[in-house]
Parts: C-alpha cells; sequence; structure tokens
C-alpha cells in the first residue's frame, strides 16, 4: 500500500504504537519533520514533544522527551527515552520532566550549560503544549 507505512513507536517501559500510517510528525532536535511513505532514509534525534501519528485508526499523539527516529521509505521506527500518549499526560507528570531538566542545567558545567539550558525550554514547551491540548 503505497499511501501507508508501518509505524513504530518503542520506549524502554513499553510498545505504545504498531499502526499503518499515512504521516508521522516529528519533533527533531534539528527542527520539526514529517515524515511520509517513501520519505528518503533519515536518522535524527529527537527533543521534547509532541509526536503526532495520522493512521487508519485516526490520530494518535504521544509525547516523547527525546530518543531517535529512523525513516525509511516502507517504515518509521520512534526509540523514545520516555514517550506516553499524550491522554495520560498530567500537570504532576510534567512538573516532574520540568523539575528534573532544571536540576541537570542547575547541575551543568560551563561547557554543557547551554544543552541543559535547551533541555529546560524544550521540556517547558512541551508541558505548554500539552496542557493547551
Amino acid at each position: 500500500m503505497a499511501d501507508m507505512m508501518q509505524f513504530d513507536l518503542v520506549s524502554p517501559e513499553r510498545r505504545l504504537a504498531s499502526v499503518q500510517a499515512s504521516s508521522v510528525q516529528i519533533p527533531g532536535a534539528d527542527g520539526d519533520m514529517t515524515a511520509m511513505p517513501d520519505h528518503a532514509p533519515t536518522i535524527t534525534t529527537l527533543r521534547p514533544g509532541v509526536l503526532t501519528v495520522e493512521s487508519a485508526e485516526g490520530r494518535l499523539q504521544f509525547a516523547v522527551t527525546g530518543g531517535f527516529a529512523d525513516v525509511s521509505g516502507p517504515a518509521t521506527t520512534i526509540l523514545a527515552e520516555q514517550a506516553m500518549p499524550l491522554s495520560e499526560v498530567t500537570d504532576e507528570i510534567m512538573a516532574e520532566l520540568v523539575a528534573e531538566a532544571e536540576a541537570k542545567r542547575d547541575a551543568a558545567s560551563d561547557t554543557s550549560a547551554d544543552a541543559a539550558a535547551k533541555l529546560v525550554a524544550d521540556m517547558t514547551a512541551l508541558r505548554d503544549q500539552v496542557s493547551a491540548s
């Protein structure tokens, strides 16, 4: 089926999705991207954000905190550091994730301070995006 591709989302805790998808919106570390069937092979890192999948089952959305995306023509696979369906994300979970990022920022050395500050900004943006949903 040329207009669909296999999509899989896994985290260390569980497999969250394995569906046929027409598109996957990925929060890439270098910018958002949309993977579609027959996409050129790409591997990218993820930043904290909302992953959106258009599938035969409807729109599926997941909060991811980082990881990798492996995109090829017939499939897209996301290996997430942490991921959960957007419907399971609570204010308490987001507060904990932001607090963890802030603690890493506060403990960062001069050489990693920028990356740690970006993590806090990305995690805060994810919290705001989830709250608006």
